[in-house]
């Protein structure tokens, strides 16, 4: 299955869908994560805070790909902001990872209460200098937290990963990162346990193209430009969720999906101005 790609900022590529692992762990984790391979997915997205970047890195030993072909993602957490705690935070994931760079590095949450995340940008900046890190970006950005980190080092982001689904189409937050050169990677595409299967917008688009609800949502992030991150642990999922190139949206139905969105429409409140995660 040939997946389109994006090119970033800097010159590297993303795959039009990625793979999430949160909150795989374990053998199950290893399992799921090399079926997802072998399915076609070539982006791993993990983190620190996931505790499952250890079975990540099991995962690409396993696979029997060369490393090369493979996308690694992980990120910072909030208790690393400081600039030397974000180095060896790096150095941690990759030692966790068995690996010897990561393809893709983000600032996990801005935490502006802390007021470090430019400090932990800094870091990422440097790290990508010395060939450890591809691309660096960073996840849940306002503006103001993108231009911060960009007034204070000329470098701006190559991904910034956002919570986006249906209830939370993020219009003004996608037209701010495509004004600024920045790749919108999506968490909880589908919405989670809110997943809008049910909503008729989808439903109609399902029965329309004789796909399943989640295949439209996907299909309907790919057209917004963004790269969904699904996750997924059972092997025929994942297959479907990756088969979402074969149809195409039409300008109706994909603003009838996003006329889903609502100002409540967070799954659990992770307003980056308030939320933080350490």
């Amino acid at each position: 299955m040939a997946i389109p790609t994006h090119t970033l900022n800097d010159g590297s590529t993303l795959p039009a869908i990625g793979f999430g692992t949160y909150p795989l762990e374990g053998e199950a984790a290893v399992s799921a994560i090399v079926s997802a391979i072998e399915a076609g997915y070539r982006l791993l997205d993990t983190a620190v805070n996931y505790g499952n970047e250890a079975e990540v890195g099991e995962a690409v030993r396993a696979c029997g790909l060369p490393r090369e072909e493979l996308l690694v993602a992980s990120k910072i957490p909030g208790r690393d902001h400081g600039y030397d705690d974000a180095i060896a935070s790096v150095h941690g994931s990759l030692e966790r990872l068995g690996l010897d760079y990561l393809d893709l590095h983000l600032v996990h949450w801005p935490n502006p209460s802390v007021g470090k995340y430019a400090e932990a940008w800094r870091a990422l900046v440097d790290l990508k200098e010395q060939g450890l890190v591809r691309s660096i970006g960073v996840s849940n950005f306002t503006e103001a937290h993108l231009r911060r980190v960009i007034d204070e080092t000329g470098v701006t982001p190559a991904v910034n990963q956002i919570e986006l689904h249906p209830y939370f189409p993020q219009v003004e937050m996608r037209a701010v990162n495509e004004r600024l050169g920045i790749q919108t990677e999506s968490w909880s595409p589908l919405g989670k346990r809110q997943a809008p299967f049910a909503e008729s917008a989808v439903a109609a688009a399902a029965a329309a193209h004789d796909v399943s609800p989640g295949q439209v949502i996907l299909r309907w992030q790919v057209q917004l430009g963004a790269v969904p991150i699904p996750k997924s642990a059972t092997p025929e999922r994942q297959r479907a969720n990756l088969d979402v190139f074969g149809f195409e949206l039409d300008d109706a139905e994909m603003a009838a999906i996003t006329a889903l969105g609502r100002p409540d429409g967070r799954l659990f409140g992770g307003d980056p101005d308030t939320h933080e995660e350490m």
